[in-house]
């Protein structure tokens, strides 16, 4: 007998490995910040600060690994690297079941971190298997897998909060531990043999990394407005559960339905909008409107001072969605092939570099703003100030949109 053809590469496959990993990551969200409040004692404004430090250690880790994962998977391929990403965070799930304090918590973000390379490993697989132009759309797809699991995550960690604060923990180890299995004995590799390079350090330290990209001059001149973009987005996520429950009253369940309808939406834009408006709007037009949107979006939950507001300004903002695939497939019209791992992984670092200072800026501001001594109030300080970075991402990515033209081949300078 012979043996079965192996399978081919196809999106489907890393749609199915996206969506669990996103899942698990959504179960925490609405009861991470609860049980760092729980564990740190003192009020929310104290809690607050602690959540926001423990999200940067994850985020300094996450900048140190990337660009180490992203130029393995150049000359490994990605398949090896989606099962290290899921591994090591289904170690970082089960340690913050059991941890007894936040030490625990801490460690299990530092594996976690260092081992986060599932998203530029994704991004990298869907250029190995898909023409240029219609990477828009494939990075859309994608985008409807992250909020797939934005759906079914937060909801569930928030009902499951509602029972035990560690239980979401444990459900997410499990989503983890499926989405190795299904990597180890369903996904195929992307990376075709001729298309990898031998691994360097000095690409893949984080500074070397960043600096090789002066090769690529549209690319380095738009990782200033990714950077900017990335450090408004991180804002909002990193208050959004602390902003609500303190504005509305919302409990875990009422913050995961948020996020559930907030991933419906973004879904719905992703996997049907960005298809048929970016080739109609061109991909830098279709940046510039979703980050116009975004700006608006943010300034909106900054001055929401009723919980169903919030619903009606995810609706329209989920509109900012179309900006992000669009973004990515720009990028790798100045990449070529046998380069795009290590690219995608520099951008998750710089995704994690603004993953570090955010949290704290956010939740210091946050606590700042709602703590007794200050005599007005201000709660959706954070929107406010990623607002403002936003307008400043927009103006960065203009500049280079005017400079470098709509697109063209992967040439080094």
């Amino acid at each position: 007998m012979t043996a079965p053809p192996p399978r081919a590469p196809a999106i489907s496959f890393i749609f199915v490995s996206l969506t669990l990993a996103i899942v698990g990551m959504g179960l925490l969200i609405p009861v991470l910040p609860q049980l760092i409040v729980q564990m740190r004692g003192g009020g929310m404004t104290e809690g607050s600060h602690a959540y926001g430090a423990i999200v940067s250690v994850y985020a300094l880790m996450q900048f140190i690994g990337s660009p180490i994962l992203g130029s393995l998977s150049d000359r490994f391929g990605r398949r090896r690297i989606i099962l290290i990403a899921t591994a090591g965070s289904a170690i970082d799930y089960v340690i913050m079941a059991i941890a007894p304090s936040l030490s625990w918590l801490v460690v299990a973000r530092i594996i976690a971190g260092f081992t986060a390379g599932i998203m530029a490993t994704s991004n990298a697989y869907i250029v190995d298997v898909t023409p240029p132009e219609k990477r828009a759309g494939a990075f859309g797809l994608l985008g409807a897998a992250f909020a797939i699991g934005f759906i079914i995550g937060p909801a569930l960690g928030g009902y499951l909060g509602s029972i035990d604060l560690r239980l979401p923990f444990w459900v997410a180890a499990g989503c983890s531990a499926a989405n190795w299995l299904f990597g180890f004995f369903v996904l195929p590799e992307s990376l075709k043999p001729e298309n990898r390079r031998e691994f360097s350090w000095k690409r893949a330290n984080p500074v070397g990394a960043l600096l090789a990209l002066k090769r690529f001059p549209a690319v380095l001149s738009l990782a200033e407005s990714f950077f900017i973009l990335v450090f408004a987005q991180m804002m909002l996520f990193s208050t959004w559960a602390l902003y609500t429950a303190h504005r509305y009253n919302w409990d875990t369940k009422q913050v995961g339905f948020s996020l559930m309808f907030s991933g419906l939406v973004s879904g719905a834009v992703q996997a049907l909008l960005v298809k048929k408006l970016v080739p109609k709007l061109g991909e830098t037009r279709a940046v510039v409107f979703g980050m116009c949107v975004s700006c608006l979006a943010q300034i909106c939950y900054g001055f929401a001072n009723e919980g169903w507001m919030i619903y009606v300004i995810i609706l329209v903002g989920s509109v900012a969605g179309i900006s992000g695939p669009s973004l990515q497939s720009y990028i790798t019209h100045h990449v070529p092939a046998n380069e795009q791992g290590a690219v995608q992984g520099v951008f998750s670092g710089l995704q994690s570099l603004a993953g570090i200072p955010a949290p704290f800026i956010a939740t210091w501001s946050f606590g700042w703003a709602i703590s007794p001594e200050r005599s007005f109030k201000l709660p959706g300080i954070a929107f406010f100030e990623a607002a403002a970075l936003v307008i400043v991402a927009l103006f960065l990515a203009t500049r280079t949109f005017r400079r470098f033209g709509h697109g063209g081949a992967a040439k080094p300078a």
